[in-house]
């Protein structure tokens, strides 16, 4: 994915959750006018991306049908439309909420399932030939558990399950400049937090792929701290991942990280 702006350093993206239920945020941005607010606050702070999600997939979350998902995002996505060109991702699994979001436009699609849950969805990204975002998960669900998951080797598993969804996507007319890569973090790795602590030491494995790689670790339990705390961790570790070869970093606090980084990548 190409750079949206001179900046040195990685391309941030700014997590807008419209859900009441996301671990950290949920419910703060679910009226229109919050959700506004939000993304422009983040635009203002320096945002590449804007990524809006309308479900939320961490442990203990509950379904939304398309649906209602669709009544979240949509309106959101045209509202930023109307002041801004910023690129947007939908947050989503499901192929008739990406194809609306598209349709009212947002840029790229990232999918946690790695297009692994809606079969539809491959056919979305090749349709509109548009980025797509596969993220590494150890359940097969779109729902994380809290699993303490353990590996003989963390990368190779990542790895061969990258292996096996690039082809997927392939196979399916989807074209290799447009995926992009999420090795995951926290629970969707495991409730062990050191295998995410050994991804970002050993995130250069992945250049193997030759794509870009995202990461987002903002306020997740692997950092152990309280909420608040979360995300002065968070920044050091994003600066770790991007000199071992992040192209993308996902966050909440797009103004701490964007100061962070204009530090560190000059």
């Amino acid at each position: 994915m190409k750079k949206t702006n001179s900046r040195k350093g990685p391309l941030i993206m700014g997590i807008l959750n419209i859900t009441p239920d996301s671990f950290s945020d949920g419910g703060k941005f679910m009226t229109l006018e919050e959700s506004i607010k939000q993304a422009k606050k983040m635009i203002e702070e320096g945002v590449d991306i804007l990524d809006i999600g309308g479900e939320s997939t961490g442990p203990n979350s509950k379904f939304v049908t398309q649906e209602e998902e669709i009544s979240r995002v949509i309106p959101v996505i045209k509202a930023i439309r109307e002041f801004s060109e910023i690129p947007i991702s939908i947050d989503t699994y499901k192929a008739n909420v990406a194809a609306e979001a598209i349709k009212s436009g947002a840029d790229m699609i990232n999918d946690v399932t790695a297009l692994r849950e809606d079969q539809k969805m491959a056919d979305i990204v090749k349709k509109h030939k548009c980025p797509v975002i596969m993220m590494y998960s150890k359940d097969n669900s779109p729902r994380t558990t809290t699993k303490d998951k353990k590996y003989p080797n963390i990368m190779q598993t990542i790895k061969k399950f990258f292996e096996e969804r690039i082809a997927y996507a392939k196979s399916k007319g989807i074209k290799g400049d447009q995926i992009i890569l999420d090795p995951g973090m926290g629970q969707f790795i495991s409730n062990l937090p050191h295998y995410s602590f050994e991804i970002i030491a050993k995130l250069q494995e992945l250049n193997i792929f030759k794509k870009p790689i995202l990461v987002g670790f903002s306020r997740k339990s692997f950092l152990k701290e309280e909420m608040s705390s979360r995300e002065d961790k968070a920044k050091t570790l994003s600066a770790i991942a991007y000199i071992n070869g992040a192209n993308i970093i996902r966050t909440h606090d797009v103004g701490g990280l964007r100061n962070y980084l204009n530090l560190i990548c000059q």
